[in-house]
């Protein structure tokens, strides 16, 4: 829901930061592993208690995740680096919520609940965009990307927007994750709504979100 703004407001320091990264031969891959790496670090840091560094981690992760496109809009856009960001991403945010599980073992069943319905956005974003590709939609409203960015309430900016909060007041894990859970289910709905609308209609139409 809010990415398209956040898009218009980092895009400019964003793509500065990575044209000049690209001119010393940073390539936009490196960025991502590197960046998920980071990320994974907030695994153990709230296992061993640390929330706050966990969020600085994840910060830092989301950081190299803007770079990596910018780094490869600067460059050469390539189908690989598209499929390594996403499959880090869904991993990573997988991944985070299992930390919390291992922060408090009371937490896991939350947890186990709301994986499940990062399993749901990530599905219903991704066979989106196949079917998407497949038919020529087209979308810039998240930015120019490698594939169809299908929008919804629980996007990017959100999922980090909780992740901070539940850092910052790890307490308040459990009824933020049933807020945030409901969002995601909701994100399914409209998503598989805008696909009943989009994929009953003729080829080659581009959506405006």
């Amino acid at each position: 829901m809010l990415d398209p703004f956040m898009v218009r407001l980092i895009a400019p320091p964003i793509n500065g930061i990575g044209r000049f990264l690209a001119q010393r031969n940073v390539t936009a891959n490196t960025v991502t592993v590197l960046g998920f790496l980071i990320g994974l670090g907030a695994v153990p840091a709230l296992a061993s208690g640390r929330p706050d560094l966990a969020l600085g981690l994840i910060l830092l992760n989301r950081i190299a995740d803007g770079l990596d496109g910018a780094i490869a809009r600067a460059t050469q856009k390539t189908d690989f680096g598209a499929y390594l960001d996403i499959v880090l991403d869904f991993i990573f945010y997988a991944a985070v919520v299992f930390g919390f599980a291992l922060y408090d073992p009371n937490y896991a069943l939350v947890a186990a609940a709301l994986i499940a319905s990062f399993i749901g956005t990530g599905a219903s974003f991704l066979a989106f965009a196949i079917i998407a590709a497949k038919r020529g939609i087209d979308t810039e409203a998240r930015g120019k990307k490698s594939f169809f960015y299908s929008g919804g309430l629980a996007e990017g900016t959100e999922t980090i927007v909780f992740f901070a909060l539940v850092c910052l007041q790890p307490d308040y894990f459990v009824p933020a994750s049933l807020i945030f859970m409901a969002l995601c289910w909701m994100t399914v709905a409209m998503r598989v709504n805008q696909a009943r609308i989009a994929f009953t209609a003729p080829d080659d139409v581009t959506i405006k979100d």
